[in-house]
């Protein structure tokens, strides 16, 4: 369950995903979207240093790395038709968050838990996302690749933590990190294979579902050290 100060910030912060959907799909509210894509990680991170003052230092730091790194990101994606640079920009930026939340999550790996069912369906699908996007990749085949093998190991170090952190902390972690894959497979096709319709709408709205559910699952490790 939602503790009331998750509620309340969970209505501000889906009232911040609905405008950046409505700003980014509008070219009249175009210079808006300067302002409202930010503000969704923006508020994350700003709600994460607040709430997270009971959670060990070294996992509270990781998280807001990658918090960082993420906003870093979308500033710098926002920028990608200005200049091609800012897309390999904005890939390492939010290759550096994947490596923070790798090790975040690694802080509590269930030891018992057997992941080699999970990574051969990873395996799957990555493979069969390559098979889609390799024509198209060209000079970023390597930057794409690298980028995927880290995507891929923080969903499994998310599907490790089963068993060893409460269930609902385990739950919103896992699947945030799953609509995290899902969210840049779309922006790959998007951008790699062909023009998907709706896909600004489709990566914004996984994309901040995903990391929402990772900070709010992390959060509910602050809970329990109360």
């Amino acid at each position: 369950m939602l503790s009331a100060s998750e509620k309340t910030f969970s209505v501000l912060f889906f009232i911040l995903v609905i405008a950046e959907l409505i700003c980014g799909s509008l070219a009249a509210l175009e210079h808006l979207h300067y302002f409202s894509k930010p503000a969704i990680v923006l508020s994350l991170l700003i709600f994460f240093w607040i709430q997270s003052k009971t959670i060990k230092p070294a996992l509270r730091y990781l998280v807001a790395l990658a918090l960082i790194c993420s906003l870093t990101g979308d500033i710098l994606l926002m920028f990608v038709n200005r200049s091609p640079h800012y897309f390999m920009l904005g890939l390492v930026a939010f290759l550096i968050a994947h490596i923070m939340y790798i090790f975040a999550f690694l802080k509590h790996r269930n030891k018992a838990v057997n992941p080699l069912t999970f990574i051969i369906i990873l395996l799957l699908y990555a493979f069969g996302l390559f098979y889609l996007l390799k024509d198209g990749l060209k000079d970023m085949l390597l930057p794409v690749v690298v980028y995927m093998i880290a995507i891929l190991s923080m969903s499994t170090t998310a599907y490790l933590r089963k068993g060893a952190v409460p269930k609902q902390s385990y739950l919103l972690v896992f699947l945030g990190a799953l609509l995290f894959m899902i969210s840049d497979s779309i922006l790959a096709l998007n951008k790699f294979y062909a023009p998907l319709a709706y896909s600004d709408i489709s990566i914004m709205l996984t994309y901040a579902l995903a990391q929402y559910g990772i900070v709010l699952g992390i959060l509910k490790l602050a809970e329990i050290s109360r």
